[in-house]
């Protein structure tokens, strides 16, 4: 592992170890800063801060936008009715399943965006 990625991974858990620290004495804020697309911040910016390259960066934020509502396909089986019946591992398959067509609809949304 280079310096770089050591950097970043320390970095980034030091925000989460931080959050949970805070949590004790301002769990308001605590919540606040865990409420954030953290990850999606913290790649943003360290991806940029890595190759400078503003085109992508955007072009990384929009994929990002649009990929956070389809990801939310996984949880749609959670909500059949009567799901424990079917157990939870065909459950959460079934939602696997989804994300995987949520892909391509991603990629298509990013054609028709861009």
């Amino acid at each position: 592992m280079d310096l770089v990625t050591l950097a970043k991974f320390l970095f980034t858990a030091s925000v989460i170890v931080f959050s949970s620290w805070l949590a004790q004495k301002r769990p308001d804020l605590a919540g606040f800063i865990i409420a954030l697309p953290l990850a999606s911040l913290l790649a943003l910016a360290l991806a940029h801060l890595q190759h400078g390259d503003a085109e992508k960066s955007i072009a990384f934020g929009q994929s990002i936008l649009l990929a956070v509502p389809v990801s939310y396909l996984f949880f749609i089986p959670f909500f059949i009715p009567k799901v424990s019946e079917y157990g939870f591992w065909l459950v959460y398959g079934l939602g696997l399943s989804l994300l995987v067509a949520g892909f391509f609809l991603h990629q298509a949304l990013l054609k028709w965006f861009g």
